[in-house]
Order: structure tokens, then C-alpha cells, then sequence
């Protein structure tokens, strides 16, 4: 797309605009809602059509108190979502007492080489209003060339309570195409929550 330019700086001289413009585009591919779910898995969708994905988190609730929402991965046709994965963590918080603060690293949920799930919050809290929120960019699943990049942020009711935010990155160190997502909670099921999967044109 080449971008118009007016030669003498003013609007009124520009004489053609673009028919359109590209790139950048969200297209929805999938919603999923948990219901005492034990995992929602997007199985579907996730090909070489986009070269990136987006997944966005709404109001995920445990069942279980002070539990982390996770994700992992599978290969094209592999199985059990255990996929190699060297990740970063990043947090920070502020108490709902207005007593503490916190920004740091945060090493006990970062993996060097592991084929854990990734948590990608810290203990989500599950009275009646507390959840969590976010997104997952997935960056060029289909390549077989390079290692699948991810990052992700998130922000929820931390479980003593307070205010959490953290910031996660890594890459599925494989060169197979991820084509399969799985999300979970560390323990017990997601009571309710939304996930949408978009397409990045």
C-alpha cells in the first residue's frame, strides 16, 4: 500500500486516496466458553492462513481458590501437549490494603527447556467476583523453520487479594507447526470464562 502524500503539505491537494487498507485486520475464528471445564482446547483453526493468532481471556474463573490459568502446545500431529518451552515471567502488584507494591522477575514460573504447561497468571482467586483477563499472541505457528515466539499479559483478582499483572514471553523450541492449544488452571476446572481466538491478517 503506498501512503499519499501531498507535495505542498496541505490536505486539499491530495487528488486520490487508497481503495483500501491492509494488514493488521482481526478476524474471529473461534469462542469458546468454559463451564466447570477441565480444559478448553482450540484443535482447529490454528494454520498457516495467519502468521500470527491471538487468544483473549475474558473473566476466567477458577472452581479452585489460588490457582494459575496455564497453556501449552502440540506439534502437527503429536499428542498429550508437552511441547519443549524456554519462557520469561514478569509481575507485578499492588494490595487492595494499599500496604505493598511489587515489580520483579518472577523465576518460579518461567521454564528453561521444560514441557510443563506455561502458567501464564499468578493464583487467580474464585470468590463470586474474582477472575482474571488477558491475551496470547502466537507468532507464525506453521513455520518449519523457526521456533514458535509467544507473549502474553495478563491482569487479575490475585487470591490475598490484590491487583496482579504479569507479562510472559518464551517460544515453543520446535520447528514442527504448532497447530493445537490447550488451556487449563493448575488445579480443579474453570468454573466460567470466555476465550476468543482471532487471526492477524
Amino acid at each position: 500500500m503506498a501512503i499519499k502524500v501531498a507535495n505542498n503539505q496541505s490536505l486539499t491537494a491530495i487528488t486520490a486516496l487508497p481503495s483500501a487498507v491492509s494488514g493488521g485486520a482481526m478476524t474471529l475464528l473461534e469462542t469458546q466458553t468454559a463451564s466447570s471445564s477441565d480444559t478448553l482446547d482450540f484443535t482447529d483453526n490454528i494454520d498457516s492462513t495467519y502468521d500470527e493468532y491471538v487468544f483473549k481471556f475474558y473473566d476466567i474463573h477458577p472452581a479452585t481458590d489460588s490457582v494459575y490459568f496455564s497453556f501449552q502446545g502440540n506439534a502437527a500431529g503429536g499428542s498429550g501437549y508437552n511441547e519443549t518451552i524456554t519462557s520469561t515471567f514478569f509481575r507485578a502488584g499492588h494490595s487492595e490494603a494499599d500496604d505493598d507494591t511489587f515489580l520483579s522477575y518472577d523465576v518460579s514460573n518461567d521454564q528453561g527447556q521444560g514441557t510443563a504447561f506455561q502458567n501464564i497468571t499468578r493464583n487467580i482467586g474464585n470468590e463470586n467476583d474474582e477472575c482474571g483477563v488477558g491475551y496470547l499472541h502466537l507468532f507464525n505457528p506453521s513455520s518449519t523453520t523457526f521456533v514458535k515466539h509467544f507473549i502474553a499479559r495478563t491482569q487479575i483478582y490475585y487470591a490475598t487479594p490484590y491487583s496482579y499483572e504479569t507479562y510472559i514471553s518464551g517460544y515453543f523450541n520446535t520447528t514442527s507447526a504448532i497447530d493445537e492449544i490447550q488451556f487449563k488452571m493448575s488445579d480443579g476446572t474453570i468454573d466460567a470464562g470466555v476465550i476468543k481466538l482471532y487471526g492477524i491478517s
